[in-house]
């Protein structure tokens, strides 16, 4: 009987230390998955730890995680607990990959998971997870390059617009460019957006909220095929979950993001050789001519004006303007160019001219040649070719070409006449004065200040050091300065910081309250609303001035807890800066 009492006892303590043995262990969603899917893993322990510390995570990138679940239950007096990390994992090579071990701390001893193998295949056409945050976001969160024309011919102006879409079901904050397209081969031209609006549009036969992210208008500058760079972008989407807060509401699950529209390929075909006018300067769009004089009658010696105008839409500002040709009696200046250009979707509009100064010599009727512009227009496939009509100039005064009316030849025309007397305020006599008759320096009256000037100068220096010295061994002068720094690098620490909430905020408080701390002459202690509105009103601040700090103080409390984007904390700092300048003025 005793044996049986023995043995009971035995095989009941042996089966409670292994109902109460510690495990930590690695779960994977699937064992094989394509290139562009994504594994969840998980590290699981029964009882809790500590200085958990993950793999390395070879051929892999962290998408998002860890996050962190805790699980602890009783079900019929027995404690069940569970906790994880997990993370999402990109793939980033084909071939059979290793999760490395993961190590963490429990009651004084390391625990360590044994590795796991995964094989990565080809890319699969549809990736089964839905339920996957992660995966969500890819789904309902798409950067598009819309190009008018895929195939322009060269210096046909097309435009790119890269425009966000996303679902209703998501919310799309925190938006950043991470790396923006060059255009290499392309004549650009981004057409600012004033203002990021919501609109509502269609992507592959669904309806999507879109922002239209940039514009940019180009030009091709190259033949062939030419790559415009992808514009990526870095984003936070807030994916629902499952969960619901307090007041019932859904709570929203924040992925972080990056978003690519992907290179793009554009076919620019040469200009065709057939019917090419000789004198054919690279115009491409739509043209109107205008060649004008200011005016037709003049004497010799005056100058007029001749404007050659192109006005129109096309590539204005990539060719030259026709020359302008005239009779050897006219002398020609280098024109002055003008342009009056627009750029929009639709590319440049506007008009470019070339003004000459002409300047007759001789009297006569001049006649100034036909100016011709061609261009190409794309619409019509076709070369057009523009003349101007002939002008005429008439100068009825002056000298005539080859003599003089009494005679004389021109060249005697143009010789200056001398005068005999123009020269005589040039003195040609010196009047020198005997060194003895003048005064010694040695000895004089300048002599004795600049004697005695360096040590006036030391003098001064060792007031004004002592002086300074003096403020600087200061206590409330040292505090003040060493606040006025404190809020200098908190100030730069939270522009550093734009686009990171939490640090952000916490950054512009402290600068704040530094500021305080200098002028005030305050320390942390007393820092409370009341107390600060207090002490602004003894020093005469505007009301409005110390109405808008205090808010301001309240809006950093309130900005850590609530969402917040981009644009909201420029709009914070600029806030911040402005306030510290009115009260300084203040103060």
């Amino acid at each position: 009987m005793l044996k049986k009492i023995l043995l009971a006892t035995f095989l009941l303590t042996v089966g409670f230390q292994l109902g109460a043995q510690i495990t930590f262990q690695t779960k994977v969603s699937k064992n094989r998955l394509g290139i562009n899917e994504r594994l969840k893993v998980s590290f699981e322990m029964n009882k809790n730890g500590d200085n958990f510390t993950p793999p390395q995570f070879e051929g892999f990138r962290v998408v998002a995680g860890p996050n962190q679940s805790t699980s602890n239950s009783w079900i019929n007096g027995k404690r069940s607990f569970s906790r994880s990390f997990t993370y999402f994992l990109n793939p980033t090579r084909k071939g059979k990959l290793s999760i490395g071990q993961a190590t963490v701390k429990i009651d004084g001893a390391i625990y360590k998971t044994s590795p796991v193998s995964v094989e990565v295949t080809e890319a699969v056409k549809t990736p089964n997870q839905a339920g996957n945050a992660d995966y969500i976001a890819d789904q309902n969160v798409h950067l598009v390059a819309e190009v008018s024309n895929g195939n322009p011919y060269l210096n046909e102006a097309f435009t790119v617009v890269y425009k966000l879409y996303y679902t209703s079901e998501i919310g799309i904050s925190n938006v950043n460019e991470l790396e923006s397209p060059g255009y290499a081969d392309f004549w650009s031209h981004l057409i600012p957006i004033k203002k990021l609006e919501m609109k509502q549009g269609t992507y592959k036969g669904a309806t999507y909220n879109y922002v239209t992210w940039r514009k940019a208008v180009l030009y091709p500058q190259k033949t062939g095929e030419l790559i415009l760079e992808p514009l990526t972008l870095n984003t936070t989407v807030q994916v629902p979950s499952n969960r619901r807060d307090i007041w019932g509401n859904l709570v929203n699950r924040q992925v972080p993001k990056v978003i690519t529209a992907g290179k793009r390929t554009i076919k620019v075909k040469p200009l065709p050789q057939e019917g090419k006018p000789v004198g054919f300067t690279g115009a491409v769009g739509n043209f109107d001519l205008n060649f004008s004089l200011n005016k037709d009658v003049l004497k010799a010696s005056e100058s007029f004006q001749a404007t050659i105008k192109v006005s129109g839409r096309g590539n204005l500002k990539l060719f030259n303007l026709p020359k302008i040709n005239v009779p050897a009696a006219l002398e020609v200046y280098e024109p002055e160019h003008t342009e009056n250009i627009k750029t929009n979707l639709l590319g440049m509009q506007g008009s470019i001219q070339d003004t000459y100064t002409i300047v007759p010599e001789f009297q006569g009727n001049y006649p100034i040649p036909r100016v011709t512009f061609s261009y190409f227009e794309p619409n019509k496939k076709r070369y057009v070719t523009l003349n101007s009509a002939e002008q005429m100039v008439n100068v009825n005064e002056g000298p005539v070409a080859g003599t003089s009316s009494k005679g004389q030849a021109v060249s005697n025309l143009l010789r200056p006449k001398l005068n005999e007397d123009q020269f005589n305020f040039i003195a040609l006599e010196t009047q020198l004065m005997p060194i003895e008759s003048t005064d010694s320096f040695f000895g004089g009256r300048m002599f004795c200040w600049m004697l005695l000037l360096p040590f006036v100068l030391l003098l001064i220096i060792a007031i004004v050091m002592k002086t300074q010295l003096g403020r600087s061994n200061d206590p409330m002068t040292l505090r003040q300065k060493a606040a006025n720094r404190l809020a200098r690098k908190y100030l730069s620490s939270a522009k550093k910081a734009l686009g990171k909430k939490e640090a952000f905020y916490n950054a512009l408080e402290r600068a704040l309250h530094n500021y305080l701390k200098a002028k005030l002459h305050i320390v942390t202690a007393e820092f409370s609303k009341a107390r600060i509105k207090s002490l602004l009103q003894d020093k005469e601040v505007n009301a409005a001035v110390i109405k808008d700090f205090v808010g301001l103080l309240e809006d950093c409390e309130a900005a850590r807890y609530a969402p917040a984007t981009s644009v909201r904390m420029q709009e914070d700092f600029d806030r911040a800066s402005g306030l510290i300048s009115k009260m300084d003025k203040q103060l």
